[in-house]
């Protein structure tokens, strides 16, 4: 089930995108990167501009589509391990973007989910680039 979440179960799914993050993505970052990270998604004022949607099983929440800038970037993207290839994300960016009144998404894509994004129908905007340690590479989606 897919559904738009409230600001407290966008602080409830941290967990599961730190679990995500350091499984996937902390491995392409230096400790400076990994800890701007995790400065960044506690931050109550990163949180609070954030609208978000939610994959659950049951009542388990299992992945997490989160944006900022009024829904023209994506600050979240995230899919528990045990549940990738199934369409998870894909179903996360289906419901996102049936609301979406946007042309065009952004997104600063870890280097581990330019692949994702790419099948999503996103494309590279600029070369990988860093920014306090957190390596990325700027993509757009065009409706």
């Amino acid at each position: 089930m897919i559904k738009q979440l409230t600001k407290q179960e966008i602080i409830n799914a941290l967990p599961m995108v730190c679990k995500v993050f350091n499984e996937y993505e902390a491995v392409n970052y230096p400790p400076s990167g990994t800890q701007t990270f995790y400065h960044a998604i506690h931050d109550e004022g990163f949180i609070s501009q954030l609208s978000a949607y939610g994959a659950f099983d049951g009542d388990s929440l299992i992945g997490i589509l989160a944006a900022r800038n009024e829904g023209g970037h994506i600050a979240l993207f995230f899919v528990d391990g045990a549940y990738h290839g199934r369409g998870i994300g894909r179903s996360l960016w289906n419901a996102f973007l049936a609301d979406s009144d946007k042309d065009e998404i952004t997104v600063n894509s870890s280097l581990y989910a330019v692949e994702i994004y790419e099948k999503l129908g996103f494309t590279k905007t600029a070369e990988p680039q860093e920014d306090s340690g957190i390596r990325f590479v700027p993509m757009m989606y065009r409706k």
